[in-house]
């Protein structure tokens, strides 16, 4: 058996039932003597670092198993954090005990402002709930440098379901309705950089009965913002070019796809925001203005991705063939500035093959007379 004091995000009871897969017992609100909690530089998550006459608050649990540790050493094994021996003082008695506490591993992170439990739970708590369950999910089956690296990932997931929750208009289709459907998830599947669930699904029909239990699988992915960057005086827009996965293995012989700008939208980031930073990364752009196009699912049938798309009100002088994209990404982009007369040509001619530039040059054939005239 072995104490464990948690100064950060394992406070929250609802998170440290979820890495351990049990109903904690034994917890006790406790302090650990000379130390501070802050924000990790850039991150959704606290360290602990030395800071003598503070103390930091805790929680400590008493008599943790084997089995417990294991898994949260799966868990903080993501963060780059290890087990090391502190003082705790337990606050209903006020004694000093010893227990072990994860620690970061020495210069991994840089700590950003102190760390507040209720700040995290309203920013982060709900994802952070959801970004857990796929850790433990692996638990046992992959490697934690794989979990490691796939964190922000989770994270992103579970931020699309955060933005789900906006919704949409229903004046023509079906409203919601309670007990309209019977959900039941699988635990088979696929989890890696995509994510493939697997469930049974019967839903009641539009004739009021029920239809028949179906098993299926739906691409769990991600919220992607979108940009067609468009300079309303010249009247050119700019598309993006690069080696893309589907075509490739589709067994077409030119894989490289023309494209508007486009990127995940990250965990606890707006659209707009992602949008704008897409932009700047992939094609070197500042935006004068970004309008709001549509939102839509890029295909609903099996895909959980949700497309932002954003019209880019710009400069596009000096930006043909320019070069872009991130390395760490993997990402090799070229831009091409062309008039918007022959962007909808090359759509016409179909050498525009992907549905979301499609989309968007339509939409703004509706509406660039507008735009000219006010540019």
């Amino acid at each position: 058996m072995t104490d464990v004091v948690f100064y950060g995000t394992l406070r929250h009871p609802p998170l440290l039932e979820r890495v351990l897969g049990r109903a904690p017992t034994g917890l006790l609100p406790a302090r650990i003597p000379d130390h501070a909690v802050h924000w990790v530089a850039d991150q959704p998550f606290p360290m602990i670092r030395t800071a003598p006459g503070t103390a930091a608050e805790a929680l400590l649990l008493r008599g943790a198993t084997d089995e417990d540790v294991a898994r949260l050493d799966f868990y903080e094994g993501g963060f780059a954090y290890d087990l090391r021996e502190v003082e705790v003082e337990v606050e209903t008695h006020g004694a000093a005990t010893r227990a072990v506490v994860y620690m970061p591993r020495e210069g991994h992170w840089t700590p950003g402002p102190s760390w507040a439990l209720d700040e995290w739970l309203h920013d982060w708590g709900a994802i952070t709930m959801d970004a857990a369950a796929e850790v433990m999910d692996r638990y046992g089956r992959q490697p934690v440098e794989q979990v490691q690296a796939l964190l922000p990932m989770f994270r992103a997931r579970a931020w699309s379901r955060r933005l789900a929750q906006a919704g949409a208009p229903s004046t023509l289709r079906r409203a919601p309705g309670e007990g309209d459907l019977d959900l039941r998830l699988r635990d088979d599947g696929y989890d890696g950089f995509m994510r493939l669930r697997r469930f049974d699904l019967r839903h009641r029909t539009f004739d009021g009965n029920w239809s028949e239990t179906l098993t299926r699988e739906t691409l769990v992915s991600f919220d992607v913002a979108l940009v067609l960057p468009y300079d309303p005086a010249t009247d050119t827009v700019l598309l993006v070019e690069q080696v893309r996965y589907g075509p490739l293995m589709r067994g077409d012989p030119a894989p490289w796809v023309l494209e508007p700008v486009a990127g995940f939208v990250d965990a606890g980031e707006l659209p707009e925001v992602a949008a704008r930073r897409e932009t700047r990364e992939e094609a070197g752009l500042d935006l004068a203005e970004l309008i709001p196009m549509v939102r839509t699912y890029s295909s609903p049938g099996y895909s959980t991705e949700f497309f932002h798309f954003f019209l880019g009100l710009c400069d596009l002088k000096g930006r043909d063939r320019a070069l872009g994209g991130l390395v760490e990404e993997n990402e090799d982009i070229r831009s091409h500035v062309i008039p918007f007369d022959d962007a909808m040509a090359l759509m016409d001619s179909g050498e525009v093959n992907a549905a979301p530039l499609a989309m968007m040059l339509l939409w703004l054939a509706r509406h660039r007379e507008g735009l000219r005239a006010s540019a």
